[in-house]
């Protein structure tokens, strides 16, 4: 069934707005998105839209850091700013009545942030001490090597948060350049759902960035090195109590939605909550694991399809080969249809459950749009889930998990460098 109240539209200059009437509760959700992130960063850069993200809200031409806290504190509503691969976001949540109010400010801070440079010093050594504390955990150290060894020279390789030599060496000026470029309004989609009409949505839209208007220059989207798969082994010594096993595979891009969807069931399969199959054979069965899982981001350019293990040392080497052996044996044994199914309810079901609030519906909708989906994906993913069939798992399998996989490993060296 199509969302009811759903009306898209884009605005003579240029913005596309989506809004969901929603009057369930007396609540207005508000996501701002602009097509900017980790994607469109440069690799001496990694990091710009982190540290932009996380300095807008403290100063604008008219309001400082504190007079913005407190306008959004004093009526108890939600504002943040976010940065991620593959978008830029300003989330807000309110009451009705205060909408108004809070969509103005949304507007202030992302039309002029003044990057005031004690703040974005300070976030900066927030940053800093992020990233090292990141580097800490034998986890994000093995997701680090792999993403490395897959994305070579790709703004992927990178976490949003960028490195230690990236980030330090941001300013307030280049933080500056990439707004000034990137924050125009036909880059910006804004999702609203909640106690508004469309029509009430559209108005307050215009009011706000009617007179925004694009500049000549066209937007510069990067060119991004081609993707090909060179599997590799990596291990990185550390002394702890367990290795991390990490397998990848290339995987495609949201854009491929035929293998997209497949892959996401998959995924479903192998990897979500205790009943996965992973969890079954590996740590239950097998008592190979503290932790098993898994996971394939939805992502613009192609992505990765990710299994991983946390193991007593003296298990590495039979992590690797457990995990292979499940990823790798969908290519030679089809799935029962009850596993199949009951692997469609799963994910049909979370589907479901993630989009029951004004912000969960907000979020999704602006989110599909700027990742070039559109707002149609809504319907046509939990229904072409359903008609998925063995043989197209097979198929998918058959070409995404014939390659060896990248293997990053991180524990004790006597066990991860063995061969």
């Amino acid at each position: 069934m199509p969302t009811p109240h759903l009306h898209r539209t884009v605005l003579d200059n240029g913005i596309t707005v989506i809004a969901v009437e929603n009057q369930a509760a007396d609540i207005i959700a508000a996501r701002l998105f602009f097509r900017a992130g980790g994607r469109w960063e440069t690799l001496d850069q990694a990091g710009v839209f982190h540290l932009m993200a996380a300095t807008m809200t403290k100063g604008t031409a008219n309001l400082s850091s504190a007079e913005i806290a407190e306008k959004v504190e004093s009526i108890g509503a939600e504002l943040g700013v976010s940065a991620a691969a593959d978008y830029f976001l300003l989330g807000l949540k309110t009451v009705t009545p205060d909408f108004p109010e809070m969509f103005a400010l949304a507007g202030e801070i992302l039309r002029s942030p003044t990057f005031p440079e004690s703040e974005v010093a300070l976030e900066q050594q927030l940053t800093l001490q992020n990233i090292k504390a990141q580097q800490e955990r034998p986890f994000n150290l093995a997701f680090f090597q792999l993403r490395e060894a897959m994305y070579p020279q790709h703004p992927y390789q990178s976490s949003i948060l960028g490195t230690e030599n990236t980030v330090s060496q941001l300013t307030p000026g280049v933080l500056e350049a990439y707004h000034q470029h990137y924050f125009r309004p036909d880059n910006l989609i804004v999702s609203i759902s909640g106690r508004i009409t469309p029509d009430q949505a559209i108005a307050a839209v215009n009011e706000l960035f009617g007179d925004w208007q694009p500049p000549q220059t066209e937007i510069i989207t990067p060119k991004l090195p081609s993707i090909t798969a060179q599997p590799s082994r990596n291990a990185l010594p550390q002394q702890s109590q367990q290795s991390i096993v990490m397998l990848g595979y290339h995987a495609p891009a949201v854009q491929k939605q035929e293998d997209y969807r497949v892959l996401k069931l998959v995924n479903t399969y192998l990897a979500n909550g205790l009943s996965s199959r992973l969890f079954v054979e590996l740590r239950e069965k097998r008592g190979l694991a503290y932790d098993v899982s898994g996971f394939y981001p939805t992502r613009i350019e192609p992505s990765q399809f990710v299994v991983y293990m946390g193991t007593a040392p003296e298990n590495t080497q039979t992590a690797i080969g457990g995990l292979q052996e499940e990823v790798e044996g969908l290519r030679e044994t089809p799935l029962l249809p009850e596993e199949l199914q009951a692997a469609k309810n799963k994910l049909i079901g979370q589907y479901a459950l993630g989009k029951q609030t004004n912000a969960e519906i907000a979020q999704m909708f602006g989110w599909y749009e700027t990742i070039g989906v559109g707002i149609e994906f809504d319907q046509t993913f939990p229904d072409a889930i359903a008609q998925i069939t063995p043989d197209q798992v097979q198929d998918v399998a058959q070409r995404y998990f014939s390659v060896s996989p990248y293997v990053s490993l991180v524990g004790p060296e006597k066990y991860i460098s063995a061969s």
